[in-house]
């Protein structure tokens, strides 16, 4: 089931689209504010981004919220569904990289066609990418078009900054990567104490699903590398 997230202030309209999506057999996650979504995306990205523009005393936390989520993910589609319909705001909105911008004066009929299109692209690029995002390296295998990695079939939940770390490991078995590398890899900009956390973190997920697990090696004074015979 496509999961869809809408981000909207106003508590009407936001359950008004989510009640229309549900009918439609999507899964859709509502927020009122940019905060608490992109608490949300960091853990987990939707399969689709439905977003206002203004979002509560923020005038332009939309467009805030779209780079951000471009900054986790360069394929994610990304709608703007606003009552800003001026040419600035449009122009500002698919610079940003927003993959359609529409006025909420738009019928739920149009939308839902628009969303379904939006799909079928996505669909047709994860078909066409998906011999290029798949890294298997023994037990472990990324998907990057889903943003999943599995461990001996099991999926490992991780979130959003720890899965592009472990696939800045994985992708190069036996290269240790720095913490700096690692922070440019997982998109985020945080202290060293922080990167060991998330690694302490990492490890601790795959051992509870395999107790034996030990394929990332601390390089002390250096980084982390990933040891396929750990």
């Amino acid at each position: 089931m496509k999961r869809i997230a809408i981000v909207e202030d106003e508590a009407a309209i936001r359950e008004n689209y989510k009640e229309v999506l549900q009918q439609q057999g999507y899964s859709v996650q509502a927020y009122p504010n940019r905060p608490t979504a992109m608490q949300a995306f960091c853990t987990r990205l939707p399969d689709l981004a439905i977003i206002d523009i203004g979002l509560e005393d923020e005038i332009d936390g939309g467009f805030t919220l779209c780079q951000s989520l471009r900054a986790l993910s360069s394929n994610l589609p990304i709608i703007f569904l606003t009552a800003r319909d001026s040419d600035f705001d449009t122009v500002c909105g698919l610079r940003l990289g927003a993959d359609d911008y529409l006025s909420k004066d738009v019928s739920f009929p149009h939308l839902i066609a628009r969303l379904a299109a939006l799909f079928r692209r996505s669909d047709l690029q994860d078909a066409a990418q998906s011999d290029d995002n798949l890294l298997e390296r023994d037990a472990l295998t990324i998907d990057a078009n889903r943003m999943q990695v599995y461990w001996n079939n099991v999926p490992i939940e991780l979130t959003v900054t720890e899965f592009w770390m472990v696939h800045a490991l994985a992708k190069r078995p036996g290269h240790v990567k720095n913490r700096q590398e690692l922070m440019q890899e997982a998109k985020i900009f945080v202290d060293d104490s922080t990167i060991t956390s998330h690694v302490k973190r990492i490890r601790k997920k795959f051992v509870a699903q395999d107790e034996k697990f030990d394929c990332i090696d601390t390089v002390y004074g250096m980084g982390y590398r990933w040891d396929p015979q750990g």
